[in-house]
């Protein structure tokens, strides 16, 4: 089958190829994002290996990573100056290389992590879904060997570009062994950022093989996905400032690539653009940050970590304005800083889709205001989740309301998964955080202004509630003995069913009573009811800003 599929594709691309796109000339922030990130990049490319170095493990020794190589091909072919073409061919080619072609394995058509692991499912290297290989990098790689393919088409040669459709076609056909709830996959639509990449990746390799069965697929699965968007016209995965962003990336796609008579083609546009208003009315422009909750983040200050929302914010209103910092490869998250020269190249189409009333919100905060809706992920939730945000100049509240088949949200991880979030600017311009970190499967917000009302129905005598506070800033208190003890903020338990002393700890870089979550050090604040208690727990906060 492969050998036929191969020897055909030469006559399919000259039969099926359409007008290709000609990638935009950059200017302004986006221009500015591409360079800076290019010229990182090139600091941690190796030549001889054709990928870059591994930055999602900065520790690695002489390893090298796929997935971040293929975003810097695409950058490399954007440029093209010198030998940028070059090397870029020699990345997808590399890349294509070790793509698995065992079609009995659950990871077929995937890609490596890094060139050097041994073979997924060999005795030495058992295929443990997310960690030996991920199903999520089919959607990754293939969605930008689509770009590649559309955008870069006239600088490559023939063989090349057979190579990314034959890959294509692999990687679609492996990505539909995926199904949630079946071999330890949670492929559901509502799992939005693969979701999305994989309709796309289906629907655009379906046309190109003229293939009917492949292009349905693409078909099926973005009405499925389109199901959970139009109710409340949220995602899935609601308000995460890093998988929106590639939720964003993927509607690109859809708009871009996908015809008038696709569905993809249809609702692209619309799509991106109720997403964009959602997050312009959660957005904090003096804060530089998307209010909570989240339902995945990496941290909880965006201006200390590197969001890919923050990347497509950084081209529509350039760095002062944006989240990112001056150095972005020194924030946390930093290696999705390595997706930059995509969402550049892609910003001139996707930011000419939006209206100006949604980007000034990035600009210039509208005044106060309260922010509800709702988001549902079956098979997890029991019913729409329901979302509670309040705004004001220098602080936010923000909380949701739910009741899951498990803790830690659709994705099952406390680590991202923030139900109740306080934000606020403080006097150095730093922003502080206030969350509830959860170990409840269900839990009720009240949110209003200064005031934060929590109830955790499932919860009993044995639960405990724990809130993680930032440190204060440099120069303030180095040590939290109580909630007076936050700076710039006034935030007092003032009633409920749990004891309203609570257990502090810290959690630091090099000691304390546990680690930081995604790098950042917070005080632990736990709360608990009365020994014997029957009542169901709530905590009442009142939140006033002090500077």
């Amino acid at each position: 089958m492969l050998f036929s599929l191969r020897t055909s594709l030469s006559v399919l691309c000259a039969v099926l190829a359409t007008e290709q796109a000609t990638a935009a000339e950059l200017s302004g922030h986006a221009k500015y994002l591409f360079d800076e990130s290019m010229n990182f990049l090139d600091n941690i490319y190796d030549p001889t290996a054709g990928y870059l170095n591994y930055f999602y493990y900065p520790l690695a020794a002489n390893r090298h990573e796929t997935r971040s190589s293929i975003w810097y091909a695409a950058g490399l072919l954007q440029r093209n100056e010198g030998t940028d073409a070059d090397e870029a061919i020699k990345i997808i080619t590399n890349i294509i290389g070790g793509q698995n072609k065992n079609v009995s394995a659950q990871w077929y058509g995937d890609y490596t992590k890094y060139p050097e692991e041994p073979t997924v499912g060999s005795p030495a290297y058992e295929p443990v879904i997310y960690n030996s290989w991920d199903p999520n990098w089919r959607g990754f790689i293939g969605t930008t060997l689509i770009v590649i393919y559309e955008e870069f088409s006239n600088i490559l040669p023939d063989d090349v570009q057979d190579l990314i459709l034959e890959s294509m076609y692999n990687n679609t056909v492996g990505d539909s062994y995926r199904v949630g709830g079946v071999d330890g996959d949670n492929l559901y639509p509502s799992y939005s950022n693969p979701s999305l990449m994989r309709a796309v990746a289906s629907g655009w390799t379906g046309r190109k093989f003229n293939d009917a069965n492949m292009t349905a697929a693409g078909e099926m699965y973005a009405n499925e996905i389109l199901d959970l968007f139009n109710p409340n016209n949220t995602l899935s995965e609601f308000n995460s400032p890093t998988y929106a962003g590639v939720s964003i990336y993927a509607l690109t796609l859809w708009a871009k690539y996908l015809p008038d008579d696709s569905v993809m083609g249809q609702n692209g546009k619309r799509l991106l653009q109720e997403i964009w208003a959602t997050e312009a009315a959660l957005y904090n422009a003096n804060m530089r940050n998307l209010a909570g909750p989240w339902d995945r983040a990496y941290g909880y200050d965006m201006k200390n970590y590197v969001a890919i929302v923050s990347l497509q914010i950084d081209t529509l209103v350039g760095r002062a304005q944006s989240p990112l910092s001056s150095r972005p490869w020194a924030m946390a998250h930093a290696d999705d800083y390595e997706y930059a020269p995509l969402i550049a190249l892609l910003a001139p189409y996707h930011n000419s889709l939006l209206p100006n009333e949604t980007v000034s919100s990035f600009v210039t905060f509208p005044g106060e205001h309260t922010y509800t809706t709702a988001a549902f992920s079956p098979p997890t939730d029991t019913y729409p989740r329901n979302y509670t945000t309040w705004l004001s100049a220098n602080l936010t509240i923000g909380g949701q309301s739910f009741d899951e088949d498990a803790v830690g949200g659709p994705r099952y991880d406390s680590s991202q998964w923030t139900p109740a979030a306080v934000q606020w600017l403080r006097s150095d311009g730093s922003v502080g955080f206030f969350t509830w970190y959860a170990t409840e499967a269900a839990f009720t917000a009240s949110v209003a202004p200064n005031a934060l009302n929590l109830t955790w129905p499932h919860g009993n005598a044995s639960s405990a509630f724990s809130f993680l506070v930032q440190s204060n800033p440099l120069g303030g208190k180095r040590d939290i003995t109580g909630l007076e003890d936050i700076q710039d903020l006034s935030i007092t338990a003032v009633s409920g069913t749990v004891d309203l002393e609570p257990t502090i700890s810290f959690c630091g870089l090099a000691g304390g009573t546990c680690d930081p979550i995604h790098g950042f050090e917070f005080w632990n604040f736990t709360f608990t009811l009365p020994a014997n208690s029957s009542e169901v727990p709530s905590l009442n906060f009142a939140i006033e800003l002090l500077n």
